[in-house]
């Protein structure tokens, strides 16, 4: 037989061992995640087309010889008549662009040096940038690099703005629809992403230097356009 003394002991340990069972049980409902709320995922964009309003050009002096020292003062004296004939043009920027000296080897030649310096040019007026790029050709004997167009920020700035709330309407419309044809009578967003593309990008032409042998005339300029588009995706959730 168990004695009561026993009995006693044995009490508190029984009834700490009942609470933690109990403890664990209601730990463990606790712990049941809720259903989680049906979703679905929908995505919509929209592009709007806008004229480009900013060139960007690249113009380089080239000068060769057996002395360093010559060709760099040859290429140096290019570019400041450069500089100072590009003042009278105030709506354009004008900023130097790069500078290379190279020592070229050849069999059938000389040793000689190569050297090279280049200016880059802004601007959002189409005609004067290109009289100051047929001047700095047929006057200064610069030769055409390359040449792109572009939006400047404010214009991006605003097409984004107006094509993204497109786009938001377009992704309600959508996850709407997408509700509706699940058998849901409404939604409402959850996380959604608006992305922006990278409209405005300079896309330069590649190098040519038959394009330094210009008439007087001024160079035939097209901006062309730039699509500007706007993503939006994310979860609807379907009530």
């Amino acid at each position: 037989m168990i004695s009561v003394a026993f009995k006693n002991v044995m009490r508190p340990v029984i009834r700490a061992l009942i609470g933690v069972v109990a403890c664990t049980a209601a730990c463990a409902i606790g712990q049941v995640p809720a259903t989680a709320q049906p979703s679905v995922s929908v995505s919509a964009s929209a592009t709007a087309t806008v004229v480009n309003d900013r060139l960007q050009a690249w113009l380089r002096a080239e000068a060769e010889s057996p002395n360093a020292a010559a060709a760099a003062s040859q290429v140096n004296a290019a570019i400041a008549r450069a500089l100072a004939v590009a003042k009278d043009y105030p709506s354009v920027k004008v900023a130097s662009a790069g500078y290379s000296t190279q020592q070229v080897s050849e069999k059938v030649k000389a040793q000689r040096w190569h050297v090279v310096q280049s200016i880059s040019l802004d601007s959002a007026d189409f005609t004067v940038a290109a009289n100051l790029i047929s001047k700095l050709q047929d006057d200064n004997g610069l030769l055409l690099s390359g040449m792109g167009f572009s939006l400047l920020e404010k214009t991006r700035r605003e097409a984004e703005d107006s094509v993204t709330q497109q786009a938001i309407r377009m992704w309600q419309t959508r996850a709407q629809q997408a509700a509706m044809g699940l058998g849901f009578s409404a939604s409402k967003p959850g996380h959604v992403t608006v992305q922006t593309g990278d409209g405005g990008r300079v896309f330069p032409m590649a190098r040519a230097t038959a394009m330094s042998a210009s008439a007087n005339a001024p160079i035939a300029i097209e901006g062309g356009t730039t699509d500007v588009t706007v993503s939006v995706s994310g979860e609807a959730l379907l009530q």
